[in-house]
């Protein structure tokens, strides 16, 4: 859609929710007007209340449908802040339209001139005997200079009502400071309790990584050792010697994979451009990389769009049999975001504990986590980050 009509478009929304204001000022007028001075009766409050949260509702939907109001933030007003807020709203209502109505009168008036001109008529009527001919040419330009001007005012007066709107909604109808404290202290303790699982779950791979793998691994070295020295035959004893040295060079590759996967050292050495190269040259299908920061995160950061980048590339040749895989790592909007998408199969379970103990990392750095998994692929892992940039890379 072109930038024009979507000018248009917003244009005839915010017409639309002026005029549905317009009709709602009647539920407002009864509300604060008729209601409110009986609203200390104990018997008529219950159905007040119930009535006004109506209206906020009413307002909530007409915000939300046509001024694309964000009120992920909403929380039921008490009566307090219900009045407040229906009270402020019936100002800016009737400020709008009355707005309305001089656009109304204005497009009416307009019309009649056009009209007298295209019939020759004296404008605003008249004798017409002719004194007034030789100046009817200046009374159309001023009329139509008059007519723009005011109806400039009205149009931004209604883009101002809209913006003034929108922020009544976030003071009455958002959440108190006490209640934003609230919610944070909550959000923390639940971003807490899941990093804590998620270091738990870590630790455990480890674990199986280092009992499955490396272990296994320096068991076989012993065997084919101790059969080296047990054996008699030069010939057989260099066979499993050099069996040997390959078992060994396999478990520094298996130890050296593990230890990556903790903390790549070239995380602090060489920044995340060279570990995510790693990364890339460690994959067994291809992966390209596409680096836009032009300045270093800080190493926080840093850590978590590794971790999210390397544990998405191993989903998705473990579970998502992908081909080919593109990790992108850019900025926007002061945000490091990093994109880590794959042509597999599909189908991740974002409940896993690998993705879920992605999700509790970028939560604890108050990043966002998302993962479009449809079946059949493609998969996209994203992590939004906020920016703490540190020095030039």
């Amino acid at each position: 859609m072109s930038s024009n009509s979507r000018l248009v478009r917003r244009a005839a929304l915010g017409t639309v929710s002026h005029v549905l204001g317009s009709v709602m000022l009647v539920m407002e007028f009864v509300f604060f007007g008729l209601l409110t001075p009986v609203h200390a009766i104990p018997a008529a409050r219950p159905h007040i209340d119930a009535f006004g949260r109506v209206v906020v509702a009413c307002h909530r939907w007409r915000l939300v449908t046509f001024l694309n109001y964000d009120d992920h933030l909403y929380v039921v007003p008490d009566w307090r802040r219900t009045h407040s807020y229906v009270v402020r709203r019936f100002v800016l209502g009737s400020v709008a339209t009355a707005i309305l109505g001089l656009i109304i009168l204005g497009g009416t008036s307009a019309a009649i001139v056009l009209w007298q001109v295209l019939r020759g008529e004296p404008i605003g009527g008249g004798s017409g005997d002719g004194r007034h001919l030789g100046s009817e040419w200046y009374e159309v330009v001023a009329v139509g200079a008059i007519a723009l001007v005011l109806m400039f005012v009205a149009v931004w007066g209604l883009i101002g009502v809209a913006v003034l709107e929108r922020t009544v909604a976030n003071q009455y109808l958002g959440p108190s400071e006490a209640e934003l404290l609230r919610r944070r202290v909550a959000e923390l303790s639940d971003t807490r309790a899941a990093v804590v699982e998620a270091v738990n779950g870590e630790r455990r791979r480890i674990e199986r990584d280092l009992h499955d793998g490396v272990q296994q691994r320096l068991v076989a070295l012993g065997m084919l050792l101790g059969r080296a020295l047990r054996t008699n035959e030069p010939e057989h004893a260099t066979r499993l010697l050099r069996q040997a040295h390959e078992e060994s060079q396999q478990a520094l590759n298996d130890l050296r994979e593990v230890t990556w996967r903790v903390y790549p050292t070239a995380l602090d050495k060489d920044g995340l451009h060279a570990a995510l190269e790693g990364v890339a040259d460690r994959a067994s299908v291809p992966v390209w990389l596409r680096y836009e920061l032009d300045a270093r995160p800080d190493l926080a950061t840093e850590t978590v769009v590794y971790f999210v980048a390397s544990e998405a590339v191993t989903n998705a040749l473990k579970h998502g049999r992908a081909a080919g895989i593109e990790i992108v790592v850019d900025r926007e909007h002061g945000e490091v975001v990093v994109t880590v998408r794959d042509d597999g199969c599909g189908g991740a379970d974002v409940t896993g504990s690998g993705l879920s103990g992605l999700a509790s990392r970028v939560a604890a750095a108050d990043g966002a986590f998302r993962v479009v998994s449809p079946v059949g692929g493609p998969t996209v892992v994203t992590a939004r980050l906020p920016e703490r940039v540190l020095a030039p890379s």
